[in-house]
């Protein structure tokens, strides 16, 4: 899929069902389908899953998020993200929406050679994850006087990394969202550019209506909610499962203050540390705050892992990529002020850190790298 493909009409006008990314085989032609494009997600099983987006969800996301950030006909969407993930779809569905020009980044990731794209196509606004930021602030590049916004999304972009890029002139703007919800659920607006970054709080976009269980897990309705998943277990025939309710339940945990939300962390995430829950994503959080940006976002984990005495253990993976003094430093930091049983053990070093398309962690393959060393 090319991204001059998603601005045309006939795409958004064409009824047959399609995916953003490699789907094995023929896209089945159910008619619960029609309409609908399909994002891959892993799911908890690792049974294969596709998430179903009808493309009248699609364009209410796209079209909020436009409103959101003051986007015209005359701006230009530039995406450097994969079209295969939401994120990279969504900025060419916002481009259709607006119709507004779009332009691609082709090829590998380069912060220099991004930074000049932006200026030579006088984009004004794009989407990006942490770790490109993070490469932007590192090579201590300009933004273009044309760029607008920059949505981060696909992770959380910590406040000195963020404050690191709007003195560099970079408008970054926290975002939170989810394929289920066609992209963002909460963005910070533009308003906001004139004051130092801070990661949260996020206000909740129009269309969304937010509600949290006791357990502060999030619970969400709106139009650009997904319809229902696409899955099949082995080699039987692919089965439709639709969304049963209009409110969706997400394994997130988040603050909600009237119409603000603050992520938490994933209540699938948590363990139990000395008879403590602990979410290791929290910790990894911290660890980026503490390093001040010498820590990319994507090059380390903390994964728990089963242990006689505790539970389980928290271990720090880093990317062999990293700085040594970098590491020590970080978590010596952290040492000084962590209670017991959020200790970490020592540091797992991998020469082949596992990564998806979009630089987040996969987790499954470090945790196995490390059970490999234990």
């Amino acid at each position: 899929m090319v991204a001059t493909t998603l601005t045309s009409k006939p795409f958004w006008e064409n009824p047959a069902p399609c995916a953003a990314g490699n789907f094995p085989g023929d896209v089945p032609a159910l008619p619960d389908l029609c309409g609908h494009v399909l994002f891959a997600t892993s799911g908890s099983s690792g049974a294969p899953k596709w998430i179903a987006l009808s493309k009248a969800a699609l364009l209410a996301s796209a079209a909020a998020v436009n409103h959101h950030l003051g986007v015209t006909p005359s701006s230009c969407w530039g995406v450097a993200l994969p079209l295969q993930h939401v994120g990279g779809f969504g900025v060419a569905a916002r481009a259709f929406a607006a119709g507004c020009e779009l332009r691609e980044f082709a090829g590998r990731w380069d912060a220099a050679g991004f930074a000049g794209w932006l200026a030579d196509h006088q984009v004004t606004h794009t989407s990006l994850v942490p770790a490109q930021v993070h490469d932007l602030v590192t090579a201590q590049l300009h933004a273009p006087a044309t760029l607008r916004a920059i949505v981060v999304g696909g992770g959380c972009l910590d406040a000195p990394t963020g404050q690191a890029a709007r003195a560099l002139g970079w408008p970054v703007l926290a975002s939170y969202g989810m394929t289920e919800a066609a992209s963002q659920i909460a963005t910070q607006g533009l308003e906001l550019l004139k004051a130092p970054y801070q990661p949260a709080p996020l206000p909740l976009l129009p269309i969304w209506q937010a509600a949290t269980t006791a357990a502060h897990h999030l619970r969400i309705s709106g139009p650009a909610l997904f319809s229902g998943m696409l899955v099949r277990d082995n080699a039987r025939p692919w089965v439709f499962q639709p969304r049963s309710s209009p409110w969706h339940q997400t394994a997130d945990r988040v603050a909600l203050d009237h119409r603000f939300l603050t992520p938490i962390g994933r209540a699938d995430t948590q363990v139990k540390v000395l008879g403590e829950l602990v979410d290791p994503a929290i910790i990894e959080r911290e660890l980026a705050v503490l390093s001040a940006g010498r820590l990319a976002p994507g090059s380390f984990v903390v994964v728990a892992v089963p242990d006689a005495r505790a539970e389980h253990a928290l271990v720090p993976v880093f990317d062999a990529a990293v700085a040594p003094d970098a590491i020590a430093a970080v978590l010596t930091a952290y040492a000084a002020h962590a209670p017991g049983f959020r200790r970490l053990q020592p540091a797992v070093i991998l020469q082949k850190f596992p990564r998806s398309p979009l630089g987040k962690p996969r987790r499954p393959q470090i945790v196995a790298a490390v059970y490999a060393r234990r």
